[in-house]
C-alpha cells in the first residue's frame, strides 16, 4: 500500500508519511510507510499507545505539532523514544468514515515548522480520500473473494440498496462510503452484508454516531 502515502509527499512539504489502522475490527498496524523513519514513528506510537495519531483519531481532529521536542510537549515519552532522529514537526490526521474509526496518517518534517492554511486543507482532503482506500483494501484483504450478499437475488440487492440509503441519511456520507461502512459492520459482526442490511431496514440497528458503535 505504499502508493497510499505518495500523494501526501507529492502535495505537501513533508519528508515522510505513514498510514496505520488503529481501530477494531482491523487491529493496530502500519499499512504504509514512505521510509524507515516514518515506519519507526508509527511503530513507536502503536507500541506506546500514545502520540499524535492516537489523539487525532480519538478527537477526529488533525493534530499539528510544530516541534515534537518542545519542553512542554504533551508526549514526553514519545519525544524521548525518538531520540536523535531527525524529526522536527509531526502532523497527524484521523481516518474515519461516518461513525467508523479507521486509523491515522502521520507526516513528519526534518525541521520544526507548520503547514499553511492551504496546505492543511490539502492534507485533510488527502486523508479523507485515503480513509476510503484504506478501508476498502482492509476489507478486501480480510474477505478475499467476498460478495455483498450470501443469498444472491433481486430481494437481497434491493435490501442492501435500501439499507445503504438509510446509512447515507444517518451518517451524511456518500453511497460508496455507506456501502463500505455496511461491509465493515458485517465483517466486525461475522455476518453477511445482507443480514446487517436487514437489521438496518427493520430499524434494529442504527449506525449514526453514538447510537451503535462498530
Amino acid at each position: 500500500m505504499t502508493d497510499l502515502c505518495r500523494p501526501f509527499l507529492n502535495a505537501l512539504p513533508v519528508r515522510g508519511a505513514s498510514i496505520a489502522v488503529l481501530a477494531d475490527p482491523f487491529g493496530k498496524e502500519t499499512i504504509c510507510a514512505s521510509d524507515r523513519l516514518a515506519a519507526r514513528l508509527d511503530e513507536l506510537q502503536i507500541d506506546l499507545g500514545l502520540g499524535p495519531c492516537w489523539d487525532a483519531l480519538s478527537t477526529r481532529t488533525p493534530v499539528f505539532t510544530s516541534d515534537i521536542r518542545r519542553v512542554d510537549h504533551r508526549w514526553p515519552v514519545l519525544a524521548d523514544a525518538i531520540g536523535d532522529e531527525r524529526i522536527g514537526a509531526l502532523f497527524a490526521l484521523p481516518l474515519y468514515i461516518g461513525s467508523l474509526d479507521i486509523g491515522a496518517v502521520d507526516l513528519y518534517t526534518e525541521e520544526p515548522g507548520t503547514l499553511t492554511e492551504s496546505e492543511a486543507k490539502d492534507a485533510v482532503a488527502l486523508s479523507t480520500a485515503a480513509a476510503r482506500q484504506v478501508l476498502l483494501r482492509a476489507l478486501d484483504a480480510a474477505q478475499p473473494g467476498a460478495t455483498y450478499d450470501t443469498e444472491p437475488g433481486t430481494h437481497s440487492r434491493r435490501l442492501v440498496h435500501q439499507a445503504t440509503g438509510m446509512v447515507i441519511a444517518q451518517l451524511g456520507i456518500s453511497a460508496t462510503d455507506a456501502l463500505l461502512v455496511l461491509r465493515a459492520r458485517a465483517y466486525a459482526d461475522g455476518r453477511s452484508v445482507r443480514e446487517v442490511a436487514d437489521d438496518i431496514v427493520d430499524r434494529r440497528l442504527d449506525l449514526s454516531s453514538g447510537a451503535d458503535e462498530i
